[in-house]
């Protein structure tokens, strides 16, 4: 399945609303990035007031996502899609779930964002978060990516690289708990820190989430709950329809 198959309709209007669904997918998409990228340089900045925008803008993607599903809902009812199509339609609902809930988690470091403003800066500017937002958004702009271009190749490399966002999830964990056992007085700033750093990863556990569903959409396979070696062999195989 490729773009392509979305101008195989009879019904030009029917082709016109499948493209205006992706196209709004996207622009959430890009929305949402936009917002981990301020999240984060908010945070490593100490900006508060890019700080309030985050968390204000999150109304924003909310609103995006429900009027994505009403349109979603009222295509299901007036088209009755079949096949690929119906898969197109399921993968957008999944999708835009969890977009929003990444704009959750884009929020929350912002949130935490404010709390460390009102404490002593470390001498690393907050490095670690620095980099794991980096993968993160590279996460998400990947699997938007495939998305767009329905690349089942692309979003494999979506799940490979959580690997490493994983792993630098738990290096950013135990060197807080290092530094609260080394110095109390870091407690405070360190949990705020670890709550950042868990809403990144969990950013990145959402992006994979969108991969698996490109996936789902162009081969016709549910790729969840399976290891990534198993995920890539359903990937290569050929199938969709």
């Amino acid at each position: 399945m490729d773009k392509a198959h979305l101008g195989h309709h009879i019904s030009q209007q029917f082709n016109a609303e499948l493209e205006d669904i992706r196209n709004r997918v996207l622009a959430m998409g890009g929305l949402v990035e936009q917002q981990i990228a301020d999240a984060v340089s908010a945070l490593v900045q100490g900006d508060i007031e890019l700080c309030e925008t985050v968390i204000t803008n999150d109304y924003r993607v909310n609103a995006m996502e429900v009027a994505l599903d009403e349109e979603c809902a009222h295509t299901l009812a007036r088209r009755q899609p079949a096949a690929s199509d119906l898969r197109l339609i399921v993968a957008v609902v999944k999708t835009i779930t969890d977009l929003e809930r990444i704009g959750d988690q884009a929020e929350k470091v912002a949130r935490m964002g404010l709390h460390l403003t009102a404490m002593e800066r470390p001498k690393n500017h907050y490095l670690e978060i620095q980099s794991l937002g980096v993968h993160a958004r590279d996460m998400l702009h990947g699997a938007l990516d495939a998305f767009a271009r329905m690349d089942v190749e692309a979003a494999v490399q979506v799940a490979q690289r959580d690997v490493t966002v994983d792993h630098e999830y738990e290096g950013v964990m135990r060197q807080m708990i290092t530094f609260m056992m080394e110095d109390p007085r870091s407690i405070a700033r360190s949990l705020d820190i670890m709550w950042a750093a868990r809403a990144l990863e969990r950013i990145g556990d959402h992006a994979r989430n969108i991969g698996e569903y490109v996936i789902y959409l162009v081969k016709g396979k549910d790729v969840r709950h399976i290891s990534l070696e198993q995920m890539e062999k359903e990937a290569r195989d050929s199938g969709g329809v």
